[in-house]
């Protein structure tokens, strides 16, 4: 395992070396070209350092270059003295302190506190030097919160010192602390999906960001067993199909990510498919911008170095097209191969007239992809649902098939080789016409009986198929259980371990048994409850800090929230809303769009309010009244179960989006108003107030 840092010593070593020869070995372990002004920090960095350190000879040690995986960055430099940890990240050159940098320090400290274990007890103090500041206030006011990390400090190269020893005299220190466990003690970080999907396209492993060393083993294995299964299919001309399943939370998105990323730098072109809009546009956007930022920089590093005319940065569109390249919205890829296709005899087949047509010579009737990954396969739609769309939408009628049915007909086009790997969910399900794990097996038997196929054990558990998966592969030539291909342990939000089990038992009215999760939950997950939508959104604004986000979640049918001033009619930029500053109106952190189950599926905030109307009433805390607005003046009750489940199943989704807490906010509604009666809310306040929730 690669060490984490470029250079590490005792800060008695430390200050006894001579500048050339730390540089040399920070040059050493650096993996990009090292511009001048890389150089040039350096060593300002180490001479400052140098200096300040020499009262504390023998009392810990120093780190250049720490690695977050997480973040895809490095901390400028970790100082430990006497089991008290310094952030220090340097802006050299710097005549200010800016909100940006800060953030940064800050997610730095954060970053260590909850994801590296030899940090989770220690005090840790974020320190932003900008070198070329006027001499400024010596630090005094050390403001901590409740897990020892203080709030980030602004130090100049004159203050940095006397900041440092101020630290010290307010810190719990252990003398003779072992820097060296400190440092080699495990890693355990739990990526955003966003954060793990720009790790995993900037070359970083599923290792290396992954929650735990189980959840890493498991992932590696499963990722190493399709790879296995692509490598077997390319060089013997073979078609599978692989289904993997796992437990709630446990990365299946991962696992497609990667191995789409891992197809995608050996030029094999891979495709990792969603029916999931807003997270195909919040990933896209996010990995784009993402690479527009690594484009600047490279072109400024290679400037430093002294290259007059370096390749020129990738453009923003050119960056959108890239990431488009491997991840792409399942519906726009089945209408690109339904492009010169017909339907024959009940099949559908090339129309060669199509293709003789001038203006489509660059189409292809064929993928140009050998690998498609389907994430949350089980939502691919029935035959019922395609077809309707294709007759209403498209102008096809008599669609002959399911969507599983057509889209590994489409993978089937190849002539050599091809993979699909259909990553396979459980529960929470919200949207009609959605076709189940049965539909990929039926498709198989009918359509596809050449086809290999790959599943685990697992995939014969109730919630696949009603269980009956694996009977209805009996009859199928050549399947493989591969064990790996199962998840089986969660990397769920570090705060939220029981998080689920909470929601899943307030949600079955499963009262004792939400109590006592809610009693080990709620030291690591605060969850509070309120009637006041103001004192909500305080509440978010004072436990976010750094980068965090934070914002409000609504169910789809909480259509009487205008008078809070939430529309749900009023759909917001859910790129803006993920990705975008706080000062930007549209996003979350604005706390003035809420964001429904369809925009916050399969993402997440660190922090969310709740804010839950009487489309879902309580009743004598024992069962749920389920309700749509008619658009205009009363609630018109929902009996059609299946609708009662996806509703349920909605507020399972948005109770389960936050990371670190969240507060759940029930109006008290307006008695003036037929359709907000108090009556309406009270009920469900009441019911979680009795699971133990706090109010504010």
């Amino acid at each position: 395992m690669p060490l984490p840092y470029f250079y590490s010593d005792s800060i008695s070593e430390f200050i006894s070396k001579s500048l050339p020869t730390i540089l040399g070995e920070l040059s050493q372990r650096n993996t990009f070209s090292l511009s001048i002004e890389q150089r040039n920090a350096w060593t300002k960095e180490i001479e400052l350092l140098q200096n300040i350190l020499r009262p504390y000879p023998g009392r810990g040690s120093i780190f250049f270059e720490y690695n977050i995986p997480r973040m895809g960055r490095r901390i400028d430099v970790v100082l430990l003295i006497q089991g008290v940890i310094f952030i220090l990240e340097f802006k050299v050159g710097e005549h200010e302190f800016t909100k940006a940098d800060l953030a940064q320090t800050w997610d730095y400290a954060l970053d260590l506190k909850n994801f590296h274990r030899g940090s989770h007890t220690l005090s840790i103090f974020p320190i932003l030097v900008a070198t070329n500041v006027n001499r400024g206030n010596v630090a005094n006011d050390f403001i901590p919160y409740d897990d020892k990390v203080f709030v980030p400090i602004c130090a100049t190269e004159e203050t940095l010192a006397e900041t440092i020893h101020n630290a010290l005299s307010i810190a719990d220190k252990i003398e003779n602390f072992d820097s060296l466990a400190w440092a080699t003690s495990s890693y355990a970080p739990t990526p955003t999906i966003i954060e793990a999907a720009s790790a995993l396209y900037n070359s970083h492993s599923v290792v290396e960001i992954s929650r735990s060393e189980g959840s890493a083993k498991n992932l590696t294995e499963t990722c190493s067993a399709i790879s296995e299964i692509i490598q077997d299919c390319e060089a013997n001309h073979k078609k599978a199909i692989c289904f993997v399943t796992g437990v709630p939370g446990a990365g299946k998105t991962l696992v497609g990510l990667n191995i789409a990323t891992q197809q995608f730098s050996k030029k094999k072109p891979a495709v990792y498919l969603s029916g999931n809009g807003p997270l195909v546009e919040v990933l896209t956007e996010a990995l784009a911008r993402d690479k527009i930022l690594r484009e600047k920089a490279r072109v400024r590093a290679e400037k430093s170095a002294g290259n007059p005319n370096p390749q020129k940065a990738q453009t923003k569109k050119e960056a959108i097209s890239e990431v488009k390249a491997f991840i792409q919205l399942v519906h726009h890829y089945r209408s690109a191969y339904l492009l010169g296709a017909k339907i024959q005899n009940g099949e559908i087949v090339a129309d060669e007239a199509y293709f003789q047509n001038e203006r489509n010579r660059d189409k292809n009737f064929v993928p140009v992809d050998h690998v498609a990954i389907f994430d949350e396969a089980q939502r691919a739609w029935t035959k019922e649902a395609l077809v309707n769309f294709m007759s209403r939408k498209k102008g096809i009628p008599n669609f002959p098939c399911s969507e599983p049915a057509f889209l590994i007909s489409c993978l089937d086009r190849h002539k050599d080789w091809a993979v699909i790997v259909c990553l396979v969910g459980g529960g929470q399900e919200i949207n009609t016409g959605e076709a189940g794990i049965a539909e990929w097996i039926s498709a198989l038997n009918e359509y596809f009986p050449n086809w290999n196929v790959y599943i685990s054990n697992h995939l014969g558990e109730r919630e696949y198929a009603s269980g009956d998966a694996l009977d209805l592969l009996a009859n199928h030539q050549g399947v493989t259980v591969k064990d790996e291909l199962h998840l089986a342990v969660s990397m769920r939000s570090f705060r939220a371990e029981n998080l689920s089990n909470f929601v899943h038992a307030l949600l079955d009215f499963e009262k004792e048994k939400a109590r006592e999760l809610y009693e080990v939950l709620k030291a690591k997950y605060p969850i509070v409850l309120t009637r006041d939508l103001s004192k909500a959104k305080k509440w978010l604004r004072e436990r976010a800090r750094g980068s965090e986000r934070y914002g409000m979640l609504v169910s789809s049918k909480a259509n009487r929230l205008k008078p809070l001033s939430i529309d749900i009619r009023c759909k917001p930029d859910v790129v803006c809303w993920f990705l975008n500053e706080e000062s930007d109106v549209r996003s979350s952190n604005f706390l003035e769009d809420a964001v429904s189950e369809f925009d916050v599926q399969g993402l997440e905030v660190d922090w969310a309010c709740v804010v839950w109307d009487a489309d879902l009433r309580c009743i004598r805390s024992q069962a749920w009244e389920h309700f749509q607005f008619n658009g205009g003046c009363k609630w018109n009750r929902i009996n059609k179960e299946e609708r009662r489940a996806y509703q349920k199943n909605a507020y399972r989704v948005l109770l389960t989006r936050a990371r670190q807490g969240m507060v759940i906010c029930v109006p008290a509604g307006d008695p003036e108003d037929a359709t907000r009666r108090p009556a309406f809310y009270d009920s469900t306040y009441a019911y979680l107030r009795s699971l133990g929730l706090p109010e504010l």
